[in-house]
């Protein structure tokens, strides 16, 4: 089911989410966020991933549908991330897409965390979906991009399609 994806200024993005204990009882937020997932994809044409608070769930689900990966992660922990970091320009489906704040992420990470069958995984990330999965495990912390922008440094989506063109 498509559901509403909570907004800048909504309290609930700035709670930290609980541990997923019972693996039964999650499928229908990982359809839920798939779902939503795809909707805002096709509606914003962004967005590679989205995280359960984003929908009013305070569970520590997450799911990523890109290019080379698609999956639901579960109780992610970063385990390890390298020195080298990157700048990046990193909006969100909280913001409606409507903005970019410039922030750095590390460029590549490992990640442990479960399946829907609760089937523990490490994934080592770099690039792309490294910056998305530091991105979507910040929601679950509480954390949004605007907490980590770089030297007050924003700009609008406009102008964001611009500036992509150019690099």
């Amino acid at each position: 089911m498509i559901r509403p994806i909570l907004q800048l200024g909504n309290p609930t993005l700035r709670k930290k989410s609980l541990p997923i204990k019972e693996f039964k009882d999650i499928k229908n937020i990982i359809t839920d966020l798939s779902d939503t997932l795809h909707e805002a994809q096709r509606k914003f044409n962004y967005g590679r991933g989205i995280a359960a608070p984003q929908i009013g769930e305070l569970k520590r689900i997450i799911f990523i549908d890109m290019p080379g990966f698609k999956s639901e992660i579960i109780n992610p922990k970063i385990m390890k991330t390298s020195k080298k970091t990157f700048e990046v320009w990193d909006s969100c489906f909280s913001f409606n897409v409507a903005f970019f704040v410039l922030v750095d992420r590390f460029y590549s990470i490992e990640v442990e965390y479960f399946d829907k069958e609760g089937k523990r995984h490490t994934i080592k990330a770099e690039d792309k979906l490294s910056e998305l999965l530091q991105h979507e495990i910040d929601h679950l912390d509480g954390v949004l991009a605007i907490d980590r922008m770089k030297d007050k440094k924003i700009m609008m989506r406009s102008e964001w399609e611009k500036f992509k063109k150019v690099i």
